[in-house]
């Protein structure tokens, strides 16, 4: 389900920050504060499940509470086939998380554009120390979080699923995962 928010109801805690490209996703972080954005990685894509897998374990590992997605848009700032495949992916994605992690969590939609351009800007400032799409990731993030204090702040969406009613079967199951040390680790 996609639902549009607003500022109450942004998530508190740690987030993770995706950056989607054909080939890679970037990656960011920010404090549970939610001062500050950093570049955690680049998942090099393989197969959407193998995909879905990694970035499931970053956000347990990372204890993050949301992800924001970027939203490629059209620099008039309409939603081209881009936007949508972006929005198609993280609708899997969502589904994935749920699935994997036992609770869903939020997907949040944020503008993505001149993010690559900023980062690339970034690097060339500090020495290119960090991998280009994670750079990328981490100034989504910040974009995000700074909005916080802007009245009136641009909605490109949500989506929140419902958590998934599991079976006897299934609740059990994920206990003795859990009871043996299994569960994201060793996905």
């Amino acid at each position: 389900m996609v639902q549009s928010s607003s500022r109450a109801d942004r998530p508190s805690g740690k987030l993770l920050a995706l950056d989607v490209g054909l080939a890679r996703i970037g990656v960011a972080v920010c404090d549970p504060l939610q001062l500050a954005a950093r570049p955690l990685t680049v998942i090099h894509r393989r197969s959407r499940n193998e995909d879905f897998a990694v970035l499931a374990k970053l956000a347990q590992h990372e204890a993050a509470q949301a992800v924001i997605c970027g939203l490629p848009l059209n620099m008039d700032g309409s939603e081209g086939a881009r936007a949508l495949s972006t929005r198609k992916w993280a609708m899997r994605l969502a589904h994935a998380l749920r699935a994997l992690l036992g609770a869903p969590l939020p997907v949040i939609f944020w503008d993505e554009r001149l993010s690559t351009y900023a980062a690339q800007t970034l690097l060339a400032e500090q020495g290119g120390a960090v991998a280009e799409d994670a750079a990328a990731a981490a100034v989504i993030l910040q974009s995000y979080l700074d909005a916080r204090t802007v009245p009136d702040t641009q909605d490109y969406g949500r989506i929140e699923l419902a958590p998934r009613a599991m079976s006897a079967g299934q609740r059990r199951d994920a206990g003795d995962m859990a009871n043996n040390g299994e569960a994201l680790s060793d996905l």
